[in-house]
């Protein structure tokens, strides 16, 4: 019990340290969404590295360079990771400072469901009857929304399609988490130098020197999130540990209205209720499940 009371509150420290980064982008102007995106790969970096020191992974790896070596697939399966793992980070940032953060929370939410379809069709997982409502429920409010606007937004569309690929991709690669985040960031790291230099983002350095403390200060906060986060996987069932992932879109729906002043207009209720409902179905039947197993194990 004292693991799993630890294992809550990291993922809810997580979740809390993810709302808060569109908050903390909004703070770096002159970068925009592109050299703040740069600019937190290459400060994550050692960050990232530093992590693997602290928490024992270095032998994990090390063990993950001796497989690049002996297996050839996995040097175009890491970029590839990269790519798709770094689509979805210039996103996250570029969406607070173009007002697209509600587009945003609407891809999280409906991420979890897009999973449990990935399931079903590549991995053979059977929908249980409150997974194959809440499925049912997501799909009536993204077929309202379809009606309303006449599609989906690009950036619920990038979230919610682009996740799933990258992480059947690592379980693919069966590489531990936090040394394959790692070797992301450096496959990355090209890239972001080439942005950096390209885009002059050393100039708004010398603009305002507050971002040599700010911008280290959001790799820190981005690298905390993350490693409370694994922690929290490591101590949790994987279903407590799936419930608790839905606080962050929430989070980041109170803070796209109440904070970066986004507008939620009546007739999209009707696209979120049935989302959020499906949400709810999808953690009862999760807890549901967890419940029982508590039970089997404790006779």
């Amino acid at each position: 019990m004292h693991l799993s009371g630890r294992g809550v509150g990291l993922s809810l420290l997580a979740s809390v340290l993810f709302a808060v980064v569109p908050g903390y982008v909004q703070q770096l102007s002159p970068l925009d969404g592109l050299q703040v995106f740069a600019q937190r790969v290459l400060w994550s970096i050692p960050a990232v590295m530093l992590l693997v020191l602290v928490s024992g992974q270095w032998p994990d790896f090390r063990l993950a360079c001796a497989r690049l070596r002996r297996e050839p697939l996995l040097l175009v399966a890491l970029p590839l990771a990269a790519l798709l793992m770094g689509v979805q980070w210039f996103l996250f940032l570029w969406a607070p400072l173009a007002g697209r953060m509600l587009d945003v929370s609407m891809g999280y939410f409906l991420l979890p469901l897009a999973m449990v379809v990935v399931g079903r069709l590549f991995y053979g997982e059977r929908l249980r009857p409150l997974q194959t409502l809440a499925v049912l429920c997501a799909l009536l409010g993204v077929g309202h929304e379809l009606w309303r606007v006449q599609g989906l937004s690009w950036v619920v569309l990038v979230t919610v399609l682009g996740y799933p690929p990258y992480f059947m991709l690592r379980r693919w690669m069966r590489l531990h988490a936090l040394p394959a985040f790692a070797f992301e960031m450096l496959c990355m790291a090209p890239v972001a130098i080439w942005v950096t230099l390209c885009w002059s983002s050393v100039d708004a350095f010398s603009l305002r020197p507050q971002l040599w403390w700010l911008v280290p200060g959001l790799a820190l906060l981005s690298s905390m999130a993350f490693a409370a986060m694994m922690t929290a996987s490591r101590l949790l069932p994987m279903g407590l540990f799936g419930i608790l992932s839905y606080v962050e879109p929430v989070l980041l729906f109170v803070v796209a209205l109440l904070f970066l002043g986004e507008t939620f207009n009546a007739a999209q209720w009707l696209t979120y209720l049935p989302i959020w409902l499906a949400v709810l179905l999808v953690g009862w039947d999760s807890a549901s499940v967890l419940i029982k197993q508590a039970k089997v194990a404790s006779t």
